[in-house]
């Protein structure tokens, strides 16, 4: 049978308040800072449980969209609601584990190698890219190409050409595990902090301590909210 013809699924409700509450802060100009109606009000004015509502209020959290402030209400973090499909979030919470596995194996023994072989440039490169992320979080941004370059200059400074293909060939997966991370609230400045640390080591070429500090740095990257969620069926 042809993938078109497969069953039908019913919309889940919290999935078509997701839905109304994008449509509402468009409709009503809301922006970054912006707190969005209580649960109840949201409840009753959507006519469903506050369940759902919850429900949908925790997947916009697991997507790094609005802030839950204890006992203070729902933030928005962005200007908008761009929701990422509920399936898309569910796959990648299944494969993420493994792509962090594979970071801490692989990125750990190359930050040990860049502190024994780095040149003089290859650190300064690595440097650069600290100063980078800095620049992109002062401005605002959540540091993505900085973290880019950072851990890109740490595996060319390795001098390893089999470690550096094995990343290339889960580049893609390390893009989506870091932006999951750096999404995270209050994440970009304490990545920033690790990397300076990770940096740190490798310029006085302890070889145990970078390693010890990019360990610490990808068991925190695997620390991100969707990995806690679980999906209501």
């Amino acid at each position: 049978m042809s993938e078109a013809l497969r069953p039908m699924v019913k919309s889940r409700l919290y999935e078509q308040v997701l839905e109304r509450l994008r449509a509402h802060v468009t409709e009503a100009g809301l922006s970054a800072g912006d707190r969005l109606p209580a649960e109840r009000d949201l409840a009753a004015s959507l006519g469903v449980s506050r369940a759902s509502v919850k429900q949908a209020i925790v997947v916009l959290e697991v997507q790094g969209l609005v802030e839950a402030r204890h006992g203070g209400g729902t933030y928005l973090v962005r200007d908008t609601l761009d929701v990422e499909p509920v399936e898309q979030l569910v796959e990648r919470r299944k494969r993420l584990p493994e792509v962090l596995e594979a970071r801490e194996a692989l990125e750990t023994k190359l930050a040990e190698l860049a502190a024994e072989r780095r040149t003089d440039a290859e650190l300064e490169t690595i440097r650069e890219a600290l100063d980078f992320m800095r620049d992109e979080i002062d401005g605002g941004d959540n540091g993505v190409e900085g973290d880019r370059r950072f851990h890109a200059a740490v595996t060319a400074a390795a001098h390893s050409s089999l470690l550096a293909e094995f990343m290339k060939t889960i580049a893609e997966q390390i893009t989506e595990s870091r932006t999951e991370s750096l999404r995270q609230p209050g994440r970009p400045s304490r990545s920033l902090a690790q990397h300076t640390a990770i940096y740190e080591a490798i310029a006085a070429g302890d070889a145990k301590k970078a390693a010890a500090a990019m360990r610490k740095h990808v068991r925190t990257v695997a620390k991100v909210r969707l990995l806690t969620w679980v999906p209501e069926d």
